[in-house]
Formats: structure tokens, sequence, C-alpha cells
């Protein structure tokens, strides 16, 4: 027998917390017991373990701490990953750009917005026929995402929106097929007639960002000079909420919107939201990918206090890369731009010299080779190889393994006291969630 290598052990509230990775299993020690485990590690004499604590040992092995000598644990998160992002043909997700513009102009924003930008009769037509053909060829389909991003997606959401979900819909329910919908949006256009339409064709999230409290908010996103939107969107937030949707609300982080405890008095916003409504609100912190400073001690705290309020509550202690992996990385995605282009990852500007592939007028997906160099990009980095975090990071998303073929990489700075951090928030997360 011998210690997994995905095995991390830290100290919280006068007990030893391990975690490991692949089987993504807690357990909590007394100081005692965590000692006689490091003691048979370092001393590499696991059997007399077994000998001093049967019990102990057996509850080791029973969480994947301690695993048998033939068991390549590489090869398990390979196994894992090929079976969730290439092997599962139960699930589809499809992504639609209606158009590249925005009502915003987000500093931060990596998109180039397109204000004549917007998706043509033919190209609703084609995207319609896309999903029919994936109907049909996909015989063991039991769930499918549809997922609306741009741009501001709700711009077009008569135009462009609506008719797609009206005739996908239907074909969905025919099928007796998991259909699930929703949007990456600003929240500035919702409305209750929006919700009504959205309620009627399958829809049933939303993801919102907000930049911080009122004033810092209103700086980032406005829709003139003397009209912010902060709190417009605050009552979207709210509504979608009461009609029945979830929200995944997106703060985005930064040293600026930490200070003066700027967060907080967003959580002061939503007190009035009752209680049993709470958990169709789930707030989630993102830092400002310009940001240099690595903010996770610094962000605990607020995340912990929007807990205590009974709000699902995430930093990024909900990371699980390997199970719950990136749309991009996995074979049944697709991401449709306004244009008919495809791409798979979001997160980059679409360009048409970037697509990887094409939407024909039949609906037909048509890939280029870009395509199989990112299905085939995972495990190409020496680094991840032996990382303990492996099976929850799984050295990042497609596109960042994409971007750094050839090099030497790791996405958390192969800094040994983020990882911990990591698997702490993991364990906050899980506690208080």
């Amino acid at each position: 027998m011998k210690a997994s290598i995905y095995n991390t052990f830290f100290f919280h509230e006068n007990s030893f917390v391990g975690y490991n990775a692949l089987q993504d299993k807690f357990i909590i020690l007394v100081q005692e017991l965590y000692e006689l485990y490091n003691a048979a590690i370092i001393e590499k004499n696991i059997p007399r373990l077994k000998e001093i604590h049967n019990n102990f040992y057996n509850h080791l092995v029973e969480n994947g701490f301690i695993i048998s000598e033939e068991i390549n644990e590489l090869e398990e998160v390979k196994k894992i990953v090929r079976k969730n992002d290439l092997e599962n043909e139960e699930f589809y997700q499809l992504t639609i750009n209606p158009t590249m513009n925005c009502n915003f102009k987000c500093w931060y924003c990596y998109e180039t917005h397109i204000k004549v930008s917007k998706m043509n009769s033919q190209t609703v037509d084609s995207v319609v026929n896309c999903v029919k053909a994936i109907l049909l060829e996909k015989k063991d389909l039991k769930k499918f995402v549809l997922r609306w991003f741009g741009g501001e997606p709700l711009l077009y959401f008569d135009k462009t929106v609506l008719p797609i979900l009206e005739q996908v819909y239907p074909l969905m329910r025919n099928k007796e097929i998991n259909f699930t919908s929703g949007f990456t949006t600003n929240g500035l256009l919702i409305n209750r007639k929006m919700l009504e339409e959205c309620k009627n064709n399958g829809v049933n999230n939303f993801q919102i960002t907000l930049d911080g409290h009122r004033e810092r908010h209103n700086q980032v996103r406005y829709v003139s000079d003397t009209r912010g939107s902060y709190d417009e969107i605050i009552e979207n937030i709210k509504l979608c909420a009461k009609e029945g949707f979830s929200v995944s609300v997106r703060l985005n982080i930064s040293q600026e919107t930490l200070n003066n405890e700027n967060i907080l008095f967003v959580l002061e916003d939503f007190k009035d939201v009752d209680v049993s409504l709470r958990s169709k609100i789930f707030f989630s912190f993102h830092e400002v990918w310009q940001n240099e400073k690595d903010l996770t001690v610094d962000i605990q705290d607020y995340v912990n206090h929007f807990r205590s309020e009974g709000f699902h509550t995430g930093f990024k202690g909900d990371m699980d890369f390997v199970r719950n992996s990136c749309y991009a990385d996995k074979k049944n995605h697709a991401t449709i731009n306004y244009n008919g282009d495809l791409f798979k990852c979001t997160a980059r500007d679409f360009e048409t010299k970037n697509r990887e592939g094409f939407l024909d007028e039949n609906g037909n997906l048509v890939w280029n080779e870009k395509y199989d160099v990112r299905l085939n990009s995972k495990f190409k980095n020496k680094p991840c190889l032996d990382c303990r975090i492996l099976p929850i990071c799984n050295g990042g998303c497609s596109q960042q393994a994409l971007e750094h073929i050839g090099i030497d990489y790791c996405v958390n700075d192969f800094d040994e006291i983020k990882k911990t951090n990591i698997v702490k928030d993991k364990f906050l997360y899980t506690i208080n969630n």
C-alpha cells in the first residue's frame, strides 16, 4: 500500500483536515491521528499503521488516502476526463451569441463589440437545423444545455433569441430531454414580459455581473454619464428570483472593490430578499483578470459574510475542473457566433481568424484542425502530472493548455500555498453550503 499523490492536509479549528482530490473526500483528524499518519508516510511504513490502528487505517483506505501499489492515479484522472469530456454522449451544450454588440463598455472586457452585429434569419434557421441534427444524431442524449452569450444577448431577445427558443424547446419536450437554458447578461434589459416568455420556453437561469457596490459598479457599467445601472440590475436580480429563476451573481473583485468593505454594501442591498428565495441567488466572487494580486486570503471573510446570510456563495471553493470541466473542454459543445463562426472557448475574442469551424446553411457543424488540437491538449504539461490538486485543477482549461503548448506552466503560479488555499476554500464551501 502507498499514500495517494493527491493528498492535502491543513490545520483548521484545532483539527487537521485531509483532502483527497481524486476521491473528492475530506477527513477530519485530531492531532494524534494526523501525527500517526504523518509518521507512517515519512518512515514509509504504512503496514505499521495498520498494526497500530486498524480502524484508522481502514478509514484512510476507504477515502482514498492510502491506495494499492498497483493503482496508477494519473491514469485514473485521465479516465475521468475522457469519460466526462470525450465519451459522454448523454450531454450536449450549445452556446449562442446573438450579437457582439453590447449596451455597456466595461473597461476590462476582452471582446471586440461590433455595433452592427446581429444574427440574420438564415443563421437563425441554421441554428435550429443544427439542434435538430444533434437530436437526430445523439441517440443517447439525455440533457441539453442552451446558453446565450455575447455581447449582450438580450439586445435581440425578441428578434433572435425567442424565435430560436420557440422552435427548439418543443423539440426537447417531444423527446423528453432534460433541457436547461440561461443567459450570461448584464441584467439591465430584463423585464416581466421577457421572464414570462423565458418560463414558457425552458429558460431557468441567469448569470449577472456586479462590479462592486453602487458607486463602483456605476463607474464601470453605466447607461449614460448621468445614469448608472446598479439599482435597476439589483431589482432585476430580485425579480428573477421571485419569478423562480436561479441567478448566479458574478461579483467582480479587485483590490479597489475590497477597499472600505465595498462588497459588504452589496450584501446589504439583498437583505430584503425573503429567506425562502435566497437559495435562488448564488454569489460567485471572481478576480478581475487584470488584477495581479491573489485575493484568496483577502476575500474569505467577505465570502463568509454572504454565507452567514443564507446565500449560496463561492470563490474558488467549488473548483472541480475534472468532474465539472469547462464546456470548452467537452467534445459535445459548440459556440455559434452571430455570423455562423464556430468556437469552443467563450473567454477569448470572437475573431474569424481564430474560429475553429463554421455552421453551414444546413445546420452542420464543420470543424477545422484547431478542434482536434484542443480536444487532445490535456496532460501534455509536465508540472501537472504529479501535482496534488490535478484531479480538481485539471491544469486549467483546454484554452490555457493550447496557449502554453511546449511551455511548462501552472495556473496557480507553482505556488503550493495557493494550492492549499484552494483546498481550504473548497472545504469551507462544502461545510457552509
